[in-house]
């Protein structure tokens, strides 16, 4: 049983209870771990360009030309992360654009923010091409009940599905032959 098919409770009774209900539903509807996969992967991408790091007396200053790089990858990890909770026709998109540049940020910024901005992206990029939204189980209409199963069956099939359905297979139909002898003058000459 997973949380998209429990049924629904009664209404709580709080302000709090109420909004993370509503905050549930909202993240249920949209692929809501992917976008946040990929928001995070922005972080490590974003901060280690930038960052100065102290081991005892050594610092470590990685502030390169690799830094701008690094800002519009991710900067542009937020703004798809961003958009896969708010746009979910363009998930398909996202998703790859995500893939792309998490590698891409492989080379360009500090293997990937130390492969951790890497391996969000990737696992967000592939959450969002993997998701699709929950089909309504379809419910049967009044008349739809009473009218006899050909009459239905009739009124469901598609151009392709009418075109399957064939009784006989085709036949072509051969003008008759003569079976008795025909005579020299009857007989067509070689053409």
């Amino acid at each position: 049983m997973t949380s998209a098919t429990v049924s629904a409770q009664p209404k709580p009774a709080n302000g709090f209870s109420r909004a993370r209900r509503a905050f549930r539903n909202w993240r249920r509807t949209r692929p809501f771990w992917a976008g946040l996969l990929i928001l995070l992967a922005a972080g490590p991408i974003l901060y280690f360009p930038y960052a100065s790091l102290s081991i005892g007396v050594l610092r470590i200053q990685m502030a390169t030309t690799a830094g701008a790089g690094s800002a519009v990858i991710g900067l542009l990890l937020a703004a798809l992360g961003i958009s896969v909770w708010f746009q979910l026709h363009i998930r398909v998109f996202a998703g790859i654009a995500a893939i792309v540049l998490s590698l891409v940020s492989l080379p360009v910024s500090n293997f990937g923010g130390f492969g951790m901005g890497l391996l969000l992206g990737l696992l967000g990029g592939m959450l969002a091409l993997s998701w699709a939204p929950l089909k309504a189980a379809p419910e049967a209409a009044p008349e739809a009940a009473a009218a006899p199963a050909e009459a239905v069956a009739e009124e469901e099939t598609t151009p392709i599905a009418a075109m399957m359905q064939v009784d006989e297979a085709p036949t072509a139909v051969l003008p008759e032959q003569k079976t008795d002898s025909l005579d020299e003058e009857e007989a067509p000459r070689g053409e």
